[in-house]
């Protein structure tokens, strides 16, 4: 593997969570401010975030929008950020929103935390939970919290925290 920088190689996504940990208001800040610095066309930021700390109002609502099988680890997450993006391109806002996303991940990595991204959920229900104005557009919920024991998890999903890291070799990723 070529020399990747730690923050990338360490990350993954884990879905158990240490039900007991928070998540500082100075960690929320770092990873928002993260995400604030991302790049984006034109420096239109399009991205706003809603984020819940674990059982407050915001976070319960973002929780009971995911499906089932997610709420099931998801509730351990430490806080439940709501990632949405505005602007008449909602191609390029998504993308911009993902760069936002993905700068918040190599933040949380540095801070010892772990992120797990989810696009399914219920969006509309979410926007009008969550009393969203017209143009933002719901497209990511992000779990972050500190990791917890992997054996806490139902069985199906063990196997699937305790197994390799698998990524398709450089040259399949490759066009041409």
């Amino acid at each position: 593997m070529a020399d990747l920088t730690p923050l990338l190689a360490i990350r993954w996504s884990p879905r158990s969570f240490d039900p007991t940990a928070e998540l500082t208001p100075a960690e929320a800040s770092s990873l928002l401010e993260a995400a604030r610095w991302a790049p984006s066309a034109d420096n239109a930021q399009p991205w706003r975030f809603a984020l819940g700390h674990r059982e407050d109002d915001t976070w319960k609502r973002i929780l009971v929008s995911l499906p089932d099988g997610d709420q099931r680890w998801a509730r351990h997450a430490a806080a439940l950020v709501l990632g949405a993006h505005t602007g008449g391109d909602p191609e390029q806002a998504g993308y911009d929103l993902g760069q936002a996303v993905a700068h918040l991940t190599v933040q949380a990595t540095a801070l010892g935390l772990y992120v797990h991204q989810l696009i399914r959920f219920d969006q509309a229900h979410l926007a009008a939970e969550l009393d969203l104005a017209a143009g933002i557009r719901p497209l990511v919920v992000v779990a972050v919290g500190r990791l917890g024991d992997p054996r806490a998890l139902p069985a199906d999903l063990l196997a699937r925290e305790t197994g390799l890291r698998h990524r398709r070799p450089l040259d399949a990723l490759l066009l041409g």
